[in-house]
């Protein structure tokens, strides 16, 4: 068994391969986006981000402590759902309200290293696939198998819109596609752990590949990449 990172852009699809490949190779799938959102989605309902988009930061960081994130097999979809403080907050986290204000809670040197510590914890036993930002970098730089996922920002912008309609939520194009541009712009000028590709990582730009021709390319690269470190 290997440990599989995988890092990118926001809404390129990382979460969908990861879980994917996860279920395929049997192999433990951790969620490291949905954890930042998680810690977002907390400080929305606990009143620590007001109406311009500000984090009060000192109440964030006190209440680190009071915040627990675990994951659990949703037994109908054969694949792991995010709980806060024990409820389920799966739908909850993947909202465009969320997605506004989740790269600058990211950026938040003491929210990162709570949460990479938890991370390395999770997948310290081998056998797990990461997405996110810098696991490939940050979180575990020594992984066997890196890849770094990118599309055209408009694709990235019409998946987001499309999950979000199918998930009933009202939304508009433009908005998103700003929200792309601006959480990309954060992602890779943070000063903390920023977007950026491992020298050693598997570039794919699935700007105009289907899930299932993902699949194939990474099932491929997997297999290559387990039988190269046994």
């Amino acid at each position: 068994m290997i440990t599989i990172a995988i890092d990118g852009y926001s809404s390129c699809g990382k979460s969908t391969m990861a879980k994917n490949l996860a279920k395929e190779l049997g192999y433990i799938y951790i969620d490291t986006g949905a954890m930042y959102r998680s810690v977002t989605y907390y400080a929305m309902l606990n009143g620590m981000i007001d109406s311009d988009g500000n984090i009060h930061s000192e109440r964030l960081e006190q209440a680190m402590g009071d915040i627990d994130i675990s994951f659990r097999l949703n037994p109908e979809t054969g694949r792991p759902d995010t709980y806060l403080n024990g409820v389920c907050v799966e739908d909850k986290i993947r909202t465009l309200e969320v997605s506004r204000h989740v790269s600058k809670i990211a950026a938040l040197g003491f929210v990162r290293e709570a949460m990479v510590a938890i991370q390395r914890e999770m997948g310290k036993a081998k056998g797990v696939i990461l997405d996110g930002r810098d696991i490939g970098t940050v979180v575990f730089p020594d992984a066997e198998l890196k890849i770094f996922v990118k599309a055209d920002d408009r694709i990235r912008a019409q998946r987001r819109y499309d999950e979000l309609r199918a998930n009933g939520e009202q939304c508009d194009f433009d908005d998103i596609l700003r929200n792309v541009r601006e959480r990309d712009y954060i992602d890779t000028h943070r000063d903390i752990a920023p977007l950026i590709q491992a020298s050693d990582a598997v570039v794919l730009d699935n700007s105009n590949m289907s899930i299932a021709e993902q699949q194939e390319w990474l099932l491929k690269l997997t297999k290559e990449a387990v039988s190269a470190s046994e």
